[in-house]
């Protein structure tokens, strides 16, 4: 599941942490966009439910300075030996110029130099010298940690995929429908023993369908009108489909754009339904290739008129133990 959970204080996660874990949830992912930290929620879930395995999906490449990521992901690995993973990517122009001022250059070369920076550095050796996006003199970890998390890289097209197979420990996906798994699936090759492939899902688990489209559309809009995430739909096959949404965004028509993302890309890229549908709708995930499915849970009318104890009961139905307490 991806974390924190929306419009549920940081401070109220114990229970839902709970509530996970009798659900049959293995992990619990972040992301790092304008909310919380990609680490804070996970520290907490390492306090409060040791069982889980964290990730985080992703954190910036360009928003943190080497020393400090490699930091924060040695701290959270301390905290949760063997349960952490680090999904790294180069997020986007919105998240990195205009929200955290820093030039989004080279995000390809940026990453893949994050990427080595860490592997050196989180396995506790002294790093000094110039990578081609930044230069590092002499750091090293004062605690690296005893179990060196595993390194994912969010990638989308084949030359993020190709580098996460040659010298990631797993790869990240995003955005992306069943069907598509097979395609990006194919451009890593040979995997390697131990490598995963997460895919982070958007989950909105109510049979309003008019909710979740007109939900999925301001999402598609938003998001799919990011130039990586543009080019990766066309790679897709998508570019005729959704050619009229990328001209009327353009055009600084919003609601247009919005209006003309047809109901099977949004019943494609955001999984609707009842509880039970959207569990069955997500294994065809993990039957195309993806080893661990990471629900983002969207908001839906029952959430917001049942409170906690809702949010509880759609955690036990979209778990894999399916309302069964595994214990």
């Amino acid at each position: 599941m991806t974390v924190p959970l929306g419009g549920l204080p940081l401070a109220d996660h114990a229970a839902a942490y709970a509530a996970l874990r009798r659900a049959g949830f293995t992990d619990v992912w972040s992301s790092e966009v304008n909310g919380a930290d990609a680490f804070t929620p996970l520290a907490l879930a390492a306090a409060w439910q040791p069982g889980l395995r964290l990730g985080t999906a992703i954190a910036p490449a360009f928003t943190r300075g080497p020393g400090l990521l490699a930091m924060s992901a040695a701290a959270l690995a301390e905290a949760a030996p063997g349960r952490f993973a680090l999904g790294i990517g180069a997020s986007s122009p919105v998240v990195v110029g205009d929200w955290n001022a820093v030039a989004f250059d080279e995000p390809f070369k940026r990453t893949r130099d994050v990427l080595r920076f860490l592997r050196a550095a989180l396995a506790g050796q002294t790093v000094d010298g110039a990578y081609d996006t930044f230069a590092v003199r002499r750091f090293t970890l004062e605690r690296p940690p005893a179990v060196p998390p595993p390194l994912l890289l969010a990638a989308l097209r084949p030359g993020m995929l190709r580098l996460a197979a040659a010298e990631a420990d797993g790869v990240i996906l995003n955005w992306l429908a069943a069907d598509d798994v097979p395609t990006a699936v194919a451009e890593l090759g040979g995997r390697p023993d131990g490598f995963e492939v997460v895919a982070r899902i958007f989950v909105c688990p109510t049979p309003d369908a008019g909710h979740a489209r007109a939900l999925g559309r301001r999402l598609i809009t938003t998001y799919l009108t990011v130039p990586a995430y543009a080019a990766f739909h066309r790679w897709l096959g998508r570019a005729e489909i959704l050619d009229p949404v990328w001209r009327a965004w353009a055009a600084g028509d919003r609601r247009g754009a919005a209006a003309a993302v047809p109901d099977e890309v949004v019943d494609a890229l955001v999984l609707h339904g009842s509880p039970e549908q959207c569990r069955d709708q997500v294994r065809r995930y993990a039957d195309a290739g993806v080893d661990v499915p990471v629900l983002a849970l969207l908001p839906t009318p029952e959430l917001a008129a049942g409170g906690p104890a809702a949010l509880t009961d759609l955690i036990a139905r979209l778990g894999p133990a399916g309302g069964e307490d595994p214990a």
